[in-house]
């Protein structure tokens, strides 16, 4: 039996269970497995009226919702190829995929995404819009989903393309039903001895390759998924939802650690003076220093503090939190294991249907991100580039031979990521093989771990982009609200334990953080260096102009 056999059967078997669930703003709307299946037949019944045939693109252009779950179940039962695309992506950026993939049809959330897209490509093809779509009684009984093939392509997750244009990565059955099988295996690890139905808390978009990943295995599972639809009340929707586990992004897990630092900061007295020395001294633990008195601020931070920050933050169900898209920084994985809350990291990209490697819960390296998924292989490469190679790969780029046949080579894929492996086989992302800034003197810099150092260093700085690509020194641009004085501090904390050639020389304040608006980030929020050393040309050039920097 296929996921999509598996998932129909859950939720006919349970019709009265709630499966969905939307919450933001102070409202709620929730969808059973009954009901669930029910949008996904009208969804079903207004596909086959549009003359669609096996193999045939459809792009789902929507937020998050209940409505976006069964129109992509809808797509993949009548075995048509789901295009998912993000909503808030600039207009001439997601005509030019769909211009690419060539999509029968095109499927948008309201009137005005379909306006948005019409307006922007007068060749467009039908755009229907969910009102539209949800509309349609089912004309008798449908059959069963679609038997799916295991080369049978089931999706097309284009890359974020923080350099060139994005890529249509294809997807197969196989790869998917494999992944899913690790989750599962994992997911029942982490929940083993646990009664009654999951909750899980969700607010990537499902057009990313994990989060969509997510959302099947948790309809495999039978699980509550609540879907945050308000950014803006997140940590109450959060606390709302009182999750067992979620997917996360570095970036939220890094606001959860400073909004809990100010927080502590603002209260004051004894509760934050036994939470700072808690906290030094969990470090100080980790780094290997005895310190018998230290343990007792750690004694007395978990019988008061930690708790109390615990149930606020997320609720007493917690079993731990999972994340991706990025490295994590060390000491972040760190802080929340301080608190009792274990997190879990995956790596992976779309072109392994997300995920590589998984944490095992019995058996977590902070600053690693597990070893290989069993079946999977993955070995350095030249650069200590990662190569993988496994069931998960993905059949190639969508009308690309020549570009697919660069990243796989004799059967591996290569990431483009530089890592590294222990002898316990639990591995580390230590960047990317092209953000590489090679200097004037033939000295590589790897500018990610830097980077975070100097992030760490500046609570009020929101990014850190190290540039100096063919010139004599490395120079940071630092984007929010840091002063001189804190971002020299960083520096020079940094340097410090660098070789000449990696030392931050130069240093320049952008006050407004990049963004996906502006885009000079990706949609997952990776940085798009290329663009923004252009972008910034000017302020960098004064830096090197200066030639009392340059001899310093």
């Amino acid at each position: 039996m296929n996921f999509l056999g598996t998932i129909f059967e859950r939720l006919q078997n349970a019709p009265q269970r709630p499966i969905l669930q939307e919450l933001g703003g102070g409202k709620s709307l929730s969808a059973t497995g009954a009901e669930l299946v029910a949008l996904i037949q009208k969804a079903r019944a207004f596909l086959r009226t549009q003359g669609l045939k096996k193999g045939d693109r459809c792009a789902l252009l929507a937020p998050n919702s209940i409505r976006w779950v069964a129109m992509d179940m809808a797509i993949l039962a009548e075995g048509l190829i789901a295009v998912p695309l993000y909503a808030r992506q600039a207009p001439g950026e997601l005509v030019a995929m769909m211009n690419d993939c060539a999509p029968a049809l095109v499927c948008c959330g309201d009137a005005t995404l379909r306006q948005s897209v019409a307006q922007h490509w007068p060749g467009a093809p039908r755009i229907a819009i969910f009102d539209e779509i949800f509309a349609t009684e089912p004309l008798g009984e449908l059959p069963a989903p679609v038997t799916l093939l295991a080369t049978d392509p089931v999706a097309i997750v284009y890359t974020s393309g923080t350099s060139g244009e994005a890529k249509g990565v294809v997807l197969t059955a196989a790869g998917v039903v494999f992944i899913l099988g690790a989750t599962l295996q994992r997911l029942d690890v982490l929940m083993a001895g646990h009664q009654g139905q999951e909750r899980v808390f969700h607010y990537p978009p499902f057009c990313f390759a994990a989060s969509w990943i997510m959302l099947l295995t948790c309809l495999e599972r039978g699980n509550l998924l609540t879907m945050a639809m308000d950014l803006g009340t997140l940590a109450a929707d959060m606390r709302a939802a009182a999750p067992h586990y979620f997917l996360n992004v570095p970036v939220l897990l890094e606001r959860m650690r400073a909004g809990i630092d100010e927080q502590l900061r603002k209260t004051g007295g004894l509760a934050n003076l036994i939470y700072t020395r808690a906290r030094e001294a969990w470090l100080a633990r980790d780094r290997g220093e005895p310190a018998a008195l230290s343990s007792l601020w750690l004694v007395l931070a978990r019988a008061i503090i930690f708790p109390t920050i615990r149930k606020k933050m997320i609720g007493s169900n917690l079993k731990a939190l999972i994340c991706g898209s990025a490295p994590l920084a060390r000491e972040t994985q760190l802080f929340f294991m301080m608190l009792g809350i274990p997190v879990l990291q995956v790596y992976g990209l779309t072109e392994t249907t997300a995920i590589c490697t998984m944490d095992d819960p019995r058996q977590v390296e902070p600053g690693r991100v597990g070893p290989a998924i069993p079946a999977i292989e993955m070995k350095l490469g030249e650069n200590d580039e990662i190569l993988v190679r496994g069931p998960n790969l993905f059949q190639g780029y969508w009308n690309r031979p020549q570009v697919t046949a660069e990243a796989m080579r004799d059967g591996w894929f290569h990431t483009g990521d530089q890592g590294e492996v222990n002898e316990r086989g639990q591995w580390r992302i230590s960047g990317r093989i092209k953000n590489l800034i090679v200097l004037s003197s033939g000295h590589n810099v790897a500018p990610e771990p830097i980077e975070d150092e100097m992030l760490r260093l500046l609570p009020d700085a929101q990014q850190v982009v190290l540039v100096g690509h063919g010139r004599p020194f490395v120079a940071a641009v630092v984007t929010g609200a840091p002063t001189p004085e804190q971002v020299q501090f960083a520096m020079d904390e940094v340097n410090r334990d660098l070789p000449h050639y990696k030392r931050v020389r130069a240093f320049h304040i952008h006050p407004d953080p990049f963004n996906v608006e502006d885009g000079l980030v990706t949609i997952n929020g990776k940085l798009k260096r290329d663009v923004i050393a252009s972008r910034m040309r000017e302020p960098i050039e004064k830096l090197y102009a200066n030639a009392e920097v340059r001899a310093g």
